[in-house]
């Protein structure tokens, strides 16, 4: 359950697992044979409209989160295709703007954390760990003894 967030100029690595393109355009001066991608899932970008409205203007950032998130909801297949492959590996969501902290790939990569932790199995609350702990701190049982037969009769 490793989702990573990585600028598609920086050099591809092994721990990226899973490279996902998240951009709606190709990044400039990228070619397709040095991305080192495995999937461009462009549809997943947000909208033209939304993208030059944001601008990759930090004052706008709060807006854009929302408005990004909203148009996620209506985007259920391709999140859950994402979702399906870092359930098994890691995947790295790769973007090329300039600033690290205000870009899709950072809002994508909350909503998919999100929807990971909720897919996960319910894990109960003792462990086994847990359950072996507390038979440790019990006082342990006397050796059990036969009880004395009623009087007059034997017990042999």
């Amino acid at each position: 359950m490793k989702v990573l967030i990585k600028r598609i100029y920086e050099p591809a690595a092994k721990s990226d697992g899973f490279r996902v393109l998240v951009d709606r355009l190709w990044p400039r001066g990228v070619s397709k044979e040095t991305a080192h991608i495995h999937l461009w899932l462009r549809e997943i970008g947000p909208s033209t409209a939304l993208r030059k409205w944001f601008s990759h203007d930090p004052a706008r950032w709060a807006e854009f989160c929302r408005r990004y998130q909203a148009e996620l909801t209506e985007k259920m297949n391709l999140l859950s295709a994402l979702i399906e492959e870092a359930q098994t590996k890691p995947i790295t969501l790769l973007y090329s703007a300039k600033d690290e902290r205000h870009n899709q790939a950072v809002v994508l990569r909350s909503v998919l954390l999100k929807h990971l932790r909720f897919s996960q199995p319910r894990v109960p609350q003792k462990t086994a760990a847990g359950i072996a702990s507390d038979k440790k701190r019990r006082k342990p049982r006397s050796p059990s003894r036969t009880p004395p037969g009623p009087i007059g009769t034997d017990r042999s």
